[in-house]
């Protein structure tokens, strides 16, 4: 079935993700503490409490997206980092060597606990910060006994007085993480309980700076109906974004992995493809799926944002997800990110 050979060949990297939290972070923050910088911290940071409009207009413009705004018909390019050998900072120079522009989107992993950052110097301050925090044990947060961390996270988040896409407990309808459905009871209404609970927190302490991104998996693990992802939407006031993760590991097309979010979300909130990236199945088959992607993405407005997974040093898959492994995919990729789609 073609969900066991998705999860069958992805599952590794989830599980590295979720187990490895401070590893996941990486070469994203490694530099956080040295100063290194880059060309675009010229630029101002945007205040704690003012949205930024990513759109080129005015804030009011924008339709949706909460502290990063959006607008319709525009796509913001991102990606996670982690290139062997090369710190962030080094990537992304490396990225804008080859693609002619910088990253609007550069995307880190938080741990649940044990990671507490005050800034990310090495990201662009005109970028926007994208982080996915790890979750726990879902009674671990609606027990209140998690409060006092939730709350120490808002704070530290407020201060970086930048804009954040918070992409707290992600794919929570699979089955490889303590957030998850199958490890909470098979109650998708624990998660909602207990993201209710951050999002009221992070509000309480000032995180008015953050985005709240609800990212399920395209396909749900397992494949039955109190699993579908729809059962762990919190309600439209406490998301700003909805994301979706989705690799052709199983060769599926952008339309197979991202149309029933975009048809169940689109119409009342933006949607980013906050996971995703292609894997090679033979000669330019990478270049053929990233043009896939281009034309999906362009036919598609409500999609507001694109992140790739970029990265070649995921522990635990044979996979390549750098855009980059053969000229034709590099040519691809280059030609999509400098549509005006992705003027964002």
């Amino acid at each position: 079935m073609e969900l066991e050979q998705e999860e069958g060949r992805g599952l590794s990297r989830r599980r590295v993700l979720g187990l490895l939290g401070l590893t996941a972070v990486g070469l994203a923050v490694g530099q956080a503490a040295t100063g290194a910088s880059s060309p675009a911290m010229a630029s101002a940071r945007a205040g704690a409490s003012a949205p930024l409009d990513l759109a080129g207009g005015s804030a009011s413009a924008a339709a949706w997206g909460g502290a990063v705004r959006y607008q319709r018909g525009r796509a913001l390019l991102g990606s996670y980092l982690s290139l062997h050998g090369r710190t962030l900072t080094q990537s992304l120079a490396l990225r804008r060597r080859q693609l002619g522009r910088d990253q609007r989107i550069v995307h880190v992993y938080y741990p649940w606990s044990d990671y507490y950052p005050t800034a990310h110097r090495d990201v662009p301050a005109d970028a926007v910060l994208m982080i996915s925090w790890k979750g726990t044990r879902l009674s671990k947060i609606n027990s209140g006994a998690s409060d006092h961390h939730i709350a120490k996270m808002a704070r530290l988040m407020a201060g970086m007085k930048r804009p954040i896409l918070l992409r707290w407990g992600w794919e929570m309808n699979g089955n490889w993480f303590s957030w998850d459905g199958v490890h909470n009871g098979r109650k998708p209404s624990a998660f909602i309980k207990a993201w209710r609970r951050m999002h009221r927190i992070f509000r309480q302490h000032g995180a008015t700076n953050v985005a709240w991104v609800w990212a399920p998996n395209w396909n749900s693990g397992p494949d039955v109906s109190w699993n579908r992802f729809q059962h762990y939407y919190p309600g439209d006031a406490y998301v700003d974004w909805v994301g979706v993760s989705g690799y052709n590991f199983s060769r599926q097309s952008p339309k197979t992995l991202f149309n029933p979010i975009v048809k169940a979300y689109g119409k009342r909130k933006p949607i980013i493809l906050a996971e995703t990236a292609a894997v090679g199945h033979g000669p330019n088959s990478k270049a053929k799926w990233i043009k896939k992607l281009s034309k999906y993405v362009s036919a598609t407005p409500s999609i507001g944002a694109v992140v790739w997974f970029d990265t070649d040093t995921q522990r635990g898959t044979r996979h390549n997800f750098r855009p980059d492994t053969d000229a034709g995919a590099l040519a691809a990729y280059r030609a999509m990110v400098r549509k005006p789609r992705f003027s964002g």
